[in-house]
């Protein structure tokens, strides 16, 4: 049997080892590096990636189904204020300065309604204040109207089919009068006017229908079942005066009606 060997012997067979190259003690039995295994270990094949399911489409918004909804919500009208300025299905209001409801006196027997803000509207946030709404204000003076009036009597109630300014002051789109005109009706409803005055072929299109106000304007009609007095706009008498007198003539019309 082999003498145990001196720890003097150990250290100088580590030592030996260390020159060798051998600075790690991996296992304690030795492992023939040379020898192939009998077979290749088998790599666990990676799962194939499963192609990603499409993204569902967001369904669509019916922008006037919307509209029908949130105005229907509305049980006053700065409930409904609320609800149309909040409204984005609108692409005006991306490019509108201020939301532009209404001005004069809910309460007022009469309701004039317009096309759209124009650029001092659109800056101040309220509507006919332009020049056409100074020559408005003019206009209604002698019959006895007046947006700041108290008295339903003699007070007005004004609004537009739109609340929000169309670039450049266009004609606003048969698109963007579909989606506000739940929106207008629950107005009209909501203020509950007596008599409706319609300032221009936008509202005239919008409520009735039709166009062509230099034809419809001075009759008398009726849209949601309320008599609505067709007249020119504003605006169209300041590019055309000679139509002042016709104005005139519907001003008178709308006096003698209310004091039926």
């Amino acid at each position: 049997m082999e003498s145990p060997r001196s720890s003097e012997d150990v250290l100088a067979l580590l030592a030996w080892q260390v020159e060798l190259g051998a600075d790690e003690a991996i296992c304690d039995a030795p492992i023939d590096r040379y020898t192939l295994p009998a077979e290749a270990p088998k790599r666990t094949p990676r799962a194939a990636a499963l192609p990603s399911a499409p993204a569902a489409p967001e369904p669509e918004v019916d922008p006037v189904a919307a509209a029908r909804m949130a105005a229907s919500a509305a049980k006053d009208l700065a409930g409904l204020a609320a609800a149309m300025e909040a409204f984005d299905l609108c692409p005006l209001k991306r490019g509108a300065r201020s939301f532009v409801f209404s001005d004069g006196n809910p309460v007022a027997r009469v309701m004039i309604i317009g096309e759209a803000p124009g650029r001092d509207e659109d800056r101040i946030g309220r509507p006919f204040v332009g020049r056409a709404g100074q020559l408005l204000d003019r206009m209604l003076a002698p019959i006895q109207l007046d947006r700041t009036a108290t008295d339903p009597a003699h007070a007005v109630y004004i609004t537009n089919v739109l609340p929000w300014r169309p670039p450049q002051n266009r004609t606003p789109e048969p698109a963007e009068i579909a989606m506000m005109l739940p929106f207008l009706e629950a107005h009209i409803a909501l203020a509950d006017p007596e008599v409706l005055v319609l300032m221009g072929n936008t509202p005239c299109q919008t409520l009735l229908g039709r166009s062509g106000i230099t034809r419809m304007r001075g009759t008398w009609t009726e849209a949601l079942g309320r008599p609505v007095l067709p007249m020119f706009h504003p605006a169209y008498l300041l590019r055309n005066p000679a139509a002042k007198r016709e104005a005139w003539a519907d001003l008178l019309d709308l006096q003698a009606r209310l004091r039926a």
